[in-house]
């Protein structure tokens, strides 16, 4: 490993980017926890100066996934959004997926306890405030649920325990590190399609060129509220849709569609998070919270080819609202995760 940190550790103008086959012996070190904490903690300090390489990104996407346990269950949607959770913006991903699954798009959702640097709420704390704990949750469960209803949703500590064994040097190092980006990307389902979420619209290219070699059928990076995966309802969205070995820039605009909708201000909890994405499935919330699940339940159902349009899409969404669909494929997801 030392060799390894002397070439990503000489500084920001000496430093050089690894080789993919560096990448993956400096991932497989770490993910093994073969080198040590200093190691590990070390590295993940030099490539957050020097910035990860395309190359180093993928390494370590490859050696997440061949630590965990990847069934091919699900030919769908995966919806990747901030481990470091949510503090200010509503988690419209929870509904959205609801609708999606009802739609007849299966849809994969992933996370873990709260991480650095935004300790936030995560889907993790919001299931668990729905009854749904993380210790009570096996694969067997979540695999049930998902055959049932089309929503998966993973534990990604108990799914990647590389991830887990991690955490406290993630913890104590408090930043970004190559894992923030690498674990959305594990791809637990085998989805063809990738709803993608980012803070800052500098890496649109970066990531593009990643889920370019990461083979994707198309994905969607979107710069979201609070670096998430959800689309903006106050204001339009840059975009970067990759398609075809192909990334192009597209800005979302919920004026374009008669649904921008100013966002009251709150600082969320994860009870008000459940109590908010319920009221949106049964149609009884306020309106800026609907119009934010039924436009990004529109594109993401534009993205994974069951609507030829937005338009059509938006159309989709709000029948399946308002039939109910998506209420009972919440309400069945969540009975089949409680029931003993």
């Amino acid at each position: 490993m030392i060799h390894l940190l002397k070439e990503v550790a000489r500084g920001k103008r000496g430093a050089r980017d690894l080789t993919y086959g560096e990448s993956l012996e400096a991932a497989e070190k770490i993910l093994s926890l073969e080198a040590t904490p200093a190691q590990i903690g070390a590295f993940f300090i030099a490539e957050r100066i020097k910035m990860e390489s395309v190359e180093e990104l993928e390494a370590f996407v490859a050696v997440c996934r061949k630590h965990t346990y990847r069934p091919p269950v699900q030919r769908g949607l995966d919806c990747a959004g901030p481990y470091d959770g949510r503090r200010k913006s509503f988690m419209a991903t929870i509904p959205v997926s609801f609708v999606l699954a009802a739609a007849g798009l299966p849809v994969t959702l992933h996370g873990s306890a709260s991480l650095p640097p935004k300790w936030g709420i995560t889907l993790q704390d919001v299931f668990a405030a729905a009854g749904i704990s993380a210790d009570r949750l096996s694969k067997e469960d979540s695999l049930r649920a998902a055959e049932r209803t089309g929503l998966l949703y993973v534990q990604a500590e108990d799914w990647c325990p590389p991830l887990k064994r991690l955490r406290p040097i993630r913890e104590e190092l408090g930043m970004r590190t190559v894992l923030n980006t690498a674990e959305k990307l594990i791809d637990y389902a085998h989805s063809p399609y990738l709803a993608f979420g980012v803070y800052h619209n500098t890496v649109f290219d970066r990531l593009g060129r990643l889920l370019t070699s990461l083979e994707y059928k198309k994905a969607l990076i979107i710069q979201g509220a609070e670096g998430s995966e959800d689309l903006h309802i106050d204001r339009p969205t840059r975009t970067y849709l990759v398609e075809n070995g192909e990334a192009h820039l597209r800005v979302i605009d919920p004026d374009a569609y008669g649904l921008e909708t100013p966002v009251p201000e709150s600082e969320w909890t994860a009870a008000d998070q459940l109590r908010v994405a319920e009221e949106v499935l049964r149609g009884q919330s306020e309106a800026a919270y609907l119009h934010q699940t039924v436009l990004n339940a529109a594109v993401r159902l534009t993205l994974a080819d069951k609507a030829e349009s937005v338009e059509q899409g938006l159309y989709t969404a709000k029948a399946v609202l308002d039939s109910g669909d998506a209420f009972a494929r919440y309400e069945e997801w969540k009975s089949t995760l409680l029931r003993p």
